[in-house]
C-alpha cells in the first residue's frame, strides 16, 4: 500500500495545524491604543479574510482593520454547485461576525477607493483615512471586458453572466438556466491563462450537464475555450465520457473555439469556425488584479501584482503586501486555497516584522477539490517551496491523482469535497 499523503490526508493536517495554532480566543476589537501597531486589510475573501484572522491570532497586540464593501462574501468555490442545483445561495454566504467577536477584528462595509503608500493610509468611499503601518491588499480580480467585441459590464450583468464573481451573477446564472428551453443549448468560453480559479469552468460544464441530463435532455454544453488544454482536463474528461456521453462538447483555441465577438442581444459567439448560438451564453472574460491595486500603482504591464515570494509585500510599494489572485505567486494557482494559505503566511511575516524579527521563508499549500457528478469527486493538491526561481511546486508532495479511481473512491472524493469546504470556511471565517 501506497505511504504518500492523499488529497484528503494532506487537507485535515494542514486545516488542523492552522487550526491548532490558535494563542486565544479575543473579545471585540477595541479602541486604538497609543503607539500601538496598525495593520489594514483591504478584501475580506479567502485571503484578506484569513490575514486578517491570524495576524491578530498571531499577536492580539496588534489592531487589524478589515475593509469590505460587502456584509455577505459570496464565495466562488460552491457556486458552480448553485447553478447544477446540488445547493443554494444561502449556503455559499460566509459573514464577519466572529472574526468581529471572537477574534477583535474592526470590520468597516465601505470601499477601499485610494492607497496613500507615501503616507501609508487607506481613503475609503464613504470618507473615512485610515493609517497603517502595514497593509494587506487582497482586492481579487477585476475583468477585461473590452478584450471581447460586443462584450461589456452591462451585458454580463443581464445577458451573458460571467458568474466569476459570486453572488448576484451566481442567481442570474441559476435563472437563466432554470428558464431555458429545452433544446437550446449552453455555451460556456474560459478565457486565457492566467485566472482565478482554473478548474472553475469545467466543473461548472460538469454540473450544468447533470442538471441537463436530469431536466433539459434535448440540450448540451459547449465549451468554445482559449487555450488548447486546462487543468485537471485528464480527470474531468474522463468524467465527462462516464457520465455525460455526447453532452459536453470542448473545443480547443485552435480548433474554433477561440471567442472574437460576442452579439448579447442575439445569444451568439463568434469563433474562427463561424457563430456558435446558445440559449445560455457564459461568457468569462480575461482577467487582470482588482481596480483598487492597478490604481495604487501595485500591477505591472502583466495586470498583476509582483510580490517578494517571501513575505508577499509588494516589490513596487514598500510596506503593502498583496496576496491572493491579484498577486503573482509563481507556481500557484489562483484559488480560494490558495489565496488562504497566502494570508496566513503574510500574517506570520507581518507580525514578525512588527516585532522587529526577519520573516522565515514561506511553505506554502494548495488542495483543489471539484464536483462533475453528485458523486464524483476529483481533486488535486500541491506544496510549495521558495527557491532561486520563485514559488515552485515540490514534485510528488501532493499525493496522486485519481485517474485510476474506482466508482467508491470517485464518490469519497466527493463527499471530502463538502467537508474540505466546510473546514476551509469555518477556518477563515467561523
Amino acid at each position: 500500500m501506497s505511504q504518500k499523503f492523499t488529497r484528503r490526508d494532506f487537507s485535515k493536517l494542514f486545516i488542523a495545524g492552522a487550526a491548532g495554532s490558535t494563542l486565544g480566543v479575543f473579545g471585540g476589537a477595541t479602541p486604538l491604543l497609543a503607539n500601538q501597531k496598525r495593520v489594514v486589510v483591504i478584501g475580506g475573501g479567502f485571503g484578506g479574510a484569513s490575514a486578517a484572522k491570524y495576524i491578530r491570532k498571531l499577536d492580539s497586540s496588534i489592531s487589524v482593520t478589515l475593509v469590505e464593501p460587502a456584509a455577505t462574501f459570496y464565495t466562488c468555490p460552491f457556486s458552480n454547485w448553485v447553478m447544477g442545483g446540488l445547493k443554494e445561495i444561502n449556503d455559499i454566504a460566509q459573514t464577519y461576525d466572529v472574526l468581529k467577536s471572537a477574534y477583535g477584528v474592526e470590520v468597516i462595509h465601505d470601499e477601499a477607493v485610494e492607497i496613500d503608500a507615501a503616507n501609508h493610509s487607506v481613503k475609503l468611499k464613504g470618507g473615512k483615512e485610515l493609517k497603517y503601518d502595514r497593509l494587506v491588499a487582497s482586492p481579487g480580480i477585476d475583468f477585461n471586458y473590452d478584450a471581447i467585441e460586443g462584450y461589456s459590464e452591462a451585458a454580463a450583468n443581464s445577458q451573458m453572466p460571467h458568474g466569476y464573481k459570486a453572488g448576484p451573477q451566481t442567481e442570474l446564472l441559476t435563472k437563466q438556466l432554470q428558464e431555458m428551453k429545452d433544446g437550446d443549448n449552453v455555451v460556456i468560453c474560459p478565457p486565457g491563462n492566467p485566472f482565478r480559479c482554473p478548474p472553475g469552468p469545467y466543473e461548472r460544464a460538469s454540473l450544468i450537464a447533470n442538471y441537463l441530463k436530469k431536466n433539459k435532455p434535448g440540450s448540451k454544453v459547449i465549451i468554445l475555450d482559449a487555450k488548447e488544454k486546462f487543468s485537471k482536463q485528464g480527470l474531468f474528461t474522463k468524467g465527462w465520457k462516464k457520465l455525460y456521453p455526447g453532452l459536453i462538447d470542448w473545443r480547443a483555441g485552435s480548433a474554433g473555439g477561440k471567442v472574437t465577438a460576442v452579439d448579447p442581444s442575439a445569444m451568439t459567439v463568434q469563433t474562427s469556425s463561424g457563430a456558435v448560438k446558445g440559449g445560455v451564453v457564459n461568457v468569462i472574460p480575461p482577467q487582470r488584479a482588482g481596480k483598487i491595486a492597478a490604481e495604487a500603482g501595485l500591477t505591472d504591464a502583466s495586470g498583476w501584482c509582483p510580490v517578494n515570494p517571501i513575505t508577499f509585500e509588494s516589490t513596487i510599494h514598500p510596506g503593502i503586501h498583496v496576496i491572493g489572485d491579484a498577486c503573482i505567486a509563481g507556481a500557484m494557482p489562483k484559488s480560494g486555497f490558495a489565496a488562504s494559505s497566502q494570508g496566513k503566511v503574510t500574517a506570520a511575516s507581518i507580525v514578525r516584522l512588527l516585532q522587529g524579527k526577519v520573516p522565515a521563508p514561506p511553505s506554502l499549500v494548495n488542495t483543489c477539490y471539484s464536483l462533475v457528478g453528485p458523486g464524483y469527486g476529483i481533486s488535486v493538491a500541491a506544496v510549495y517551496k521558495l527557491t532561486s526561481d520563485g514559488i515552485v511546486s515540490i514534485k510528488g508532495a501532493g499525493g496522486l491523482t485519481p485517474m485510476d479511481a474506482d466508482d467508491d473512491q470517485l464518490s469519497e472524493e466527493a463527499t471530502y469535497a463538502r467537508g474540505w469546504y466546510n473546514n476551509v470556511a469555518q477556518d477563515i471565517w467561523g
